[in-house]
C-alpha cells in the first residue's frame, strides 16, 4: 500500500510536470512506447512465478537441494546459492526476494541450521546476480532498450565477465564470515518429522501436493526459459506462459486467481517514478552527474561511472539511479558499468533496490531477525568490493 500511494504521489507530479510544459507530450509518447512492453513483461513474470510457487515449484526444488547437501552444511549452502543465482538470472532479482526467501529460511529450519548465512546469500545474490540477462533486472531491460534492442546473447557476451565476478564476491565473504556455521552437518531426516513429500513451509507450499500443478508449471516453466533467450521480445513468451497457467489454475485451483496476483502497487510506483525521473533528465539532470561519473572508456572512468551508480542506488533507489545516469552511458562498456553500478551496488542501505525491502519484510514474517544497522555495515564491505571486482573484471575482458 506503501508502494502504491509512493506512486501514485509520482504519478500525480508527473502530470503536473506535463501540464506545466516541463515535460513534452512528445516525450511522454516515446516513453510509453518504451516501458510498456517492459511492464507487460514485469507482470506476466510475476503472475507466472507467483502460480509456479503456489503449485510447490519452489519447494519442492529447495527439498531436493536439502536431500542433495547429504548433511554437509557447506553443501547444502552451495547448492541454494546456486539455486538462488538461477532463479535471479531467468526469474529476476524480485522472484529471487519474494518466493526464494521463504523457502531458504524453511529449508535451513528444516536442517536445524542457522537461517542468517542463507538469507543474506539470498538478498545478495537477489541484486548481484541480476547482471548477466536482460531479464535479470528491470535496469537491464531498459538498458537493452537503450542499447538498441541487443539480443540476450549479446547482452550476456557483455555482462558474463562483471556477472561472474559480482556472484563470487558476496560468497566468498559468506563463506569467510560464517564459515564456522558452514562447517556444521546436519540430519537428513528434517527437524520436527517433516516427510520428504510434505511442504518444506506453509503458504504457496501446500500446493505442491497437486501434482497435476506441480508438472503444469515445471513444464511452462522449463519451456519459458529459452524462449525468454531466444531473442523473441519477453513479454510475448511470458505473457503466453501467464495465460496457460492461469487457464490450468482455473481449472485446478480457481480460487488462487484473485485480484491482487497483478502487482498494481508495482505497476503504479514504476509508472511513477518512469515519468518523474524523465521530467528530472528533460531539465538536466544528467549533465550535472557527468562531473561525477566521467566520459572516458578506461577503467577508472568505469569506476567512476559504476560507483555513481551504486552511490545513488543507496541514496535514492537503483530505478531512479539509473533513469538519471542512463545518458551518460553512450557506449556498451559504459552501459555495463552502470549496470554494476546499480545492480550491484545496492546492499548498504535497505532502501537501495525494491528486492532487498521485500526480502526484509519475508524474514520479519518468519522471525529472522537481523538490524539494518548490521546490514548496513556488511554491505559497506560487500557492496564496494563486488563492484570493484566486477568493473575490473569488465575492462579486462574488453577486446
Amino acid at each position: 500500500m506503501r508502494l502504491a500511494m509512493v506512486g501514485a504521489v509520482l504519478l500525480v507530479a508527473g502530470a503536473v510536470a506535463v501540464a506545466a510544459g516541463a515535460l513534452p507530450l512528445a516525450d511522454v509518447a516515446a516513453l510509453i512506447d518504451r516501458v510498456a512492453p517492459i511492464l507487460l513483461f514485469v507482470v506476466a513474470m510475476t503472475i507466472v512465478t507467483e502460480l509456479a510457487s503456489d503449485a510447490g515449484v519452489f519447494f519442492w526444488t529447495a527439498r531436493r537441494l536439502r536431500h542433495w547437501g547429504r548433511g554437509r552444511s557447506i553443501t547444502q549452502w552451495l547448492f541454494l546459492a546456486v539455486f538462488a543465482a538461477l532463479s535471479t538470472i531467468f526469474l529476476s532479482l524480485d522472484t529471487t526476494a519474494v518466493l526464494l526467501t521463504p523457502v531458504v529460511v524453511s529449508v535451513t529450519r528444516q536442517a536445524g541450521l542457522p537461517a542468517l548465512p542463507f538469507a543474506l546469500t539470498t538478498v545478495w545474490l537477489a541484486n548481484t546476480a541480476s547482471l548477466l540477462l536482460p531479464i535479470s533486472n528491470l535496469t537491464n531491460l531498459l538498458a537493452q532498450h537503450s542499447l538498441g534492442g541487443t539480443s540476450p546473447a549479446a547482452f550476456a557476451a557483455l555482462m558474463w565477465a562483471p556477472s561472474a565476478a559480482a556472484i563470487v564476491v558476496p560468497l566468498v565473504f559468506v563463506g569467510i564470515v560464517f564459515r564456522r556455521d558452514l562447517r556444521k552437518r546436519y540430519s537428513r531426516i528434517p527437524v520436527g518429522g517433516i516427510r520428504p513429500d510434505q511442504p518444506a513451509g506453509g503458504g504457496s507450499g501446500a500446493a505442491a501436493t497437486d501434482r497435476v500443478l506441480l508438472g503444469a508449471s515445471a513444464l511452462v516453466l522449463a519451456l519459458l526459459l529459452p524462449a525468454l533467450v531466444s531473442g523473441v521480445p519477453v513479454w510475448i513468451p511470458a505473457l503466453a506462459a501467464a495465460v496457460v497457467l492461469a487457464v490450468v489454475f482455473a481449472l485446478r485451483r480457481p480460487r488462487v486467481l484473485k485480484v491482487p496476483l497483478v502487482p498494481w502497487s508495482l505497476l503504479l510506483f514504476a509508472s511513477g517514478l518512469f515519468l518523474v525521473m524523465e521530467t528530472i533528465r528533460h531539465l538536466g539532470a544528467p549533465a550535472l552527474l557527468s562531473q561525477l561519473a566521467g566520459q572516458g572508456q578506461g577503467t577508472t572512468d568505469l569506476l567512476r561511472l559504476a560507483a555513481t551508480g551504486a552511490v545513488g542506488s543507496n541514496l535514492l533507489n537503483n530505478s531512479p539511479a539509473y533513469l538519471l545516469a542512463e545518458p551518460l552511458a553512450e557506449t556498451p562498456q559504459r552501459m555495463a558499468a552502470l549496470l554494476i553500478g546499480v545492480n550491484a551496488g545496492p546492499l548498504i542501505t535497505p532502501w537501495a533496490s525494491l528486492a532487498t525491502l521485500i526480502w526484509h519484510e519475508r524474514l520479519v514474517r518468519m522471525n529472522v531477525l537481523i538490524t539494518w544497522k548490521g546490514y548496513a555495515i556488511f554491505g559497506l564491505i560487500v557492496g564496494p568490493l563486488t563492484v570493484l571486482a566486477a568493473v575490473l573484471a569488465l575492462a579486462a575482458a574488453q577486446p
